[in-house]
């Protein structure tokens, strides 16, 4: 059964991984459109087409996003992303020109393995070569190849963590799936028992310290660089939306990263939520219902990017623990 984001009707999705270089980029695509939608929170994002998704300017649709490694430089692959559908035909169609429409967000992953490596060009295209309606691995793939988490003590205390995906169906038709590469400063929580999964290291104990206390005591490490971590993701879902709600789902996605990420939208983050509606289901679907479905999903998403994500770079994944 696929509980990821593939699951939901009218989309494809595909990685890039460079496990040499520790970084990657996914891609989520919507060849017939999508509406939608996004909010940016947290002191350090990095972003493109962001603006043309909000409420009040004219475009509704979007083709394709894209989730990066590569700090500012993994904006790159969303021009491979661009090449590769207009050569299919996939965007609007304006004066005899194929533009399509492809949001992407980064994240900081340049101090893995290699701190001159970033997703290309080709590499935004490959993830589109190998997009699919399978099953979207999970793990130490993609954008989240170079993730890591529970870095308030310094990168040689974090945990590994990587992307991670789920699917919500609702027993009236919509699918709600989200898709997150988790590179936070803070540590990961279970929600239902406010377990810490992840976090800082203790290294002679190899249990887990409290990120939000460490801060509190104000034990922030001078080792760990303020644009080094953000959390990006998307939730896409085939119920009928607009414009305006396709945002606020975008926005209230972020209570699923609260939920689980401890602390959340700090100045060190540019955590960056999108929603993609390729409102397939014939009937709407109550907003309050789909927002929850979102909230849940997004939160699921997060604890299987660490729960998937296997060790890179001598920093070790829960499972390994």
């Amino acid at each position: 059964m696929n509980s990821t984001i593939t699951a939901v009707p009218g989309i494809t999705a595909g990685h890039f991984t460079n496990l040499m270089d520790g970084t990657g980029c996914t891609v989520v695509i919507a060849e017939e459109g999508a509406i939608g939608g996004v909010d940016v929170r947290g002191g350090s994002p990095g972003t493109r087409e962001t603006d043309l998704l909000r409420p009040l300017h004219r475009v509704e649709h979007v083709h394709a996003i894209s989730l990066s490694g590569g700090s500012a430089f993994g904006l790159e692959a969303a021009s491979g992303i661009m090449r590769h559908l207009a050569e299919k035909g996939v965007g609007l169609h304006v004066a005899g020109a194929i533009i399509p429409i492809v949001a992407s967000a980064i994240l900081f992953d340049l101090g893995m393995l290699n701190p001159s490596a970033f997703p290309s060009v080709e590499d935004g295209r490959a993830a589109c070569m190998g997009a699919s309606l399978d099953p979207l691995p999970q793990g130490t793939v993609g954008a989240g190849t170079g993730a890591t988490v529970g870095k308030v003590l310094g990168i040689d205390r974090a945990v590994k963590s990587g992307i991670g995906s789920s699917c919500i169906q609702l027993p009236s038709g919509p699918k709600v799936a989200a898709l997150v590469a988790v590179n936070a400063i803070g540590g990961i929580v279970d929600y239902q028992n406010a377990a810490i999964l992840a976090g800082p290291r203790n290294p002679d104990t190899q249990d887990y310290h409290d990120s939000v206390n460490l801060l509190l005591d104000e034990r922030l490490s001078e080792l760990t660089p303020p644009l080094s971590n953000t959390t990006i993701g998307i939730v896409a879902t085939d119920a009928k939306l607009t414009k305006d709600e396709s945002n606020f789902i975008a926005q209230v996605s972020h209570d699923g990263l609260a939920m689980t990420i401890r602390p959340c939208h700090t100045i060190r983050d540019g955590d960056t939520m999108f929603t993609m509606a390729t409102c397939l289901q014939p009937k709407a679907t109550d907003l309050t219902t789909l927002c929850a479905a979102a909230v849940e999903a997004t939160a699921q998403a997060v604890i299987n990017a660490v729960k998937f994500a296997t060790s890179l770079g001598g920093i070790p994944s829960i499972g390994e623990i």
